[in-house]
């Protein structure tokens, strides 16, 4: 069995309690990960080139794939791990870490080489058809994608294993590292280092050490809790086919969330793509700023997902529900108090990565746009991570490819015809309320039919 202190979290510590322990760590790390990002915003910044700022923003949707691998296998792996250990199957959560880890490291392999074979069409899709954007997107992407994209994913599986047996304060020392390595070696390679005009290719090399550094740090972590831990990372021989289903089923919605965020990240920046490199650079800004809601949002429910996916597994419907019910109420708290925050300071904000000018004034304005969506993609999100826990795939499977992909994207090009600049950004928080009401409609009513009436 697991050690009485972890025990203790997932069955018997009061519930307000037991999600800030399992959750603030991840929060952290996630809110970490965003300032790191925008650490590479900042210092390319620095260098008053738009075009450097718009080839990182074009980048940003191949870099993220690797997330999409990672939450397929690591979201999938966690959920499947907590409801084993919620039924006493040590075994079998072993497995799910196992085959997760290895399947993420192969399928990530195999997303680099196609990445790095087909970069130059990659990249003019995602909308670096500008000659020096594309020149500067290129040597950023082979280095952020193609040298440190396998210790990237390969550290956020490991994060979400970790999890799995409420490890959150482990999973996040390592992506808090990385980011401090990053934040650290950025101006290093970008200023001291390399030669002046560099700073996109140092910024990349920063990145990509930093990420392999930060799972060098995960792997010493697992090896000092091995004996106490129920996690294998030895390659499997076997593994049974329902574990290997349970784990793809109930990660595929968190991949394609990730996956269809990045398309739609694409298609925005390529449609923006037509008002200018200055339109690029803002809109680039904007976006990272107001992942700072969405990463902190899902830190709290990556987070809480074991927690509910254990009590679940063990019947303890009550204790479930309260879970839930506290992790929207915070994730409500959190994204009004992000939308206040960018409405009120949209121009210090997007001012602090911008010299003023065109690229300044538009970033504002995309920024005050895309934030009313905050407090509808928090509610999203914590509905998306319970059907995942309790194993409803199609239902986190319909929210995801709804919240990104299959309506904002339909949105950008009819809100275009009407505003070629600000329509397609209206698209995202319009997404966002209707993805939330279906997502309260979905949840109504798998409480109505699955949970015991004695546990209202």
């Amino acid at each position: 069995m697991r050690n009485d202190s972890e025990a203790t979290v997932f069955e018997r510590e009061p519930v307000p309690n037991a999600i800030a322990r399992l959750a603030l760590p991840t929060i952290v790390g996630q809110v970490i990960l965003v300032i790191y990002n925008m650490a590479d915003t900042f210092f390319i910044g620095l260098s008053g080139s738009d075009a450097k700022l718009a080839a990182v923003t074009v980048c940003l949707p191949a870099f993220m794939f690797l997330s999409a691998i990672a939450n397929l296998f690591g979201v999938g792996g966690a959920g499947e791990a907590a409801r084993s250990l919620g039924g006493g199957n040590q075994k079998s959560a072993g497995e799910a870490c196992a085959f997760s880890f290895w399947g993420c490291g192969g399928l990530t392999v195999l997303y680099i080489l196609a990445a790095v074979l087909f970069r130059h069409p990659f990249l003019d899709i995602l909308g670096g058809g500008d000659p020096e954007v594309h020149r500067y997107a290129t040597e950023y992407m082979l280095i952020t994608v193609g040298l440190g994209g396998l210790g990237t994913s390969l550290n956020m599986v490991t994060a979400h294993l970790f999890r799995s047996e409420g490890r959150s304060m482990d999973a996040s020392i390592g992506i808090v590292c990385g980011s401090i390595f990053n934040i650290i070696l950025d101006p290093v390679f970008m200023f001291v280092l390399l030669p002046e005009g560099h700073e996109v290719l140092g910024a990349a090399i920063a990145t990509a050490v930093s990420n392999w550094m930060a799972f060098a740090i995960m792997l010493a972590l697992q090896l000092r809790r091995r004996k106490a831990s129920v996690l294998s990372f030895r390659l499997p021989l076997h593994t049974e086919r329902g574990t290997a289903k349970s784990i793809l089923s109930t990660g595929l919605p968190a991949c394609i969330m990730t996956l269809f965020e990045n398309i739609s990240y694409a298609c925005l920046d390529r449609l923006m793509m037509a008002n200018g490199t200055a339109a690029q650079a803002g809109l680039g800004v904007a976006k990272k700023i107001n992942m700072l809601a969405h990463a902190t949002v899902r830190g709290l429910t990556q987070g809480v997902l074991p927690l509910i996916a254990y009590n679940y597994a063990a019947g303890d419907f009550k204790r479930m529900k309260r879970v839930i019910k506290d992790t929207v109420m915070i994730a409500l708290t959190i994204g009004i108090s992000c939308m206040l925050a960018c409405l009120l300071a949209a121009k210090p904000l997007v001012g602090f990565f911008v010299r003023p000018g065109e690229s300044l004034t538009l970033g504002m304005r995309f920024l005050r746009i895309l934030c009313i969506g905050a407090p509808f993609s928090a509610c999203a999100y914590t509905f998306i991570s319970f059907f995942q826990a309790v194993g409803r795939w199609k239902n986190a499977f319909l929210l995801a490819v709804l919240r990104k992909g299959f309506l904002d994207i339909p949105l950008m090009f009819l809100f275009c015809l009407f505003s070629a600049v600000y329509g397609i950004v209206i698209a995202t928080p319009t997404a966002d309320l209707v993805c939330c009401l279906t997502a309260f409609c979905l949840y109504a009513m798998y409480q109505r039919k699955h949970i015991p009436r004695q546990v209202e």
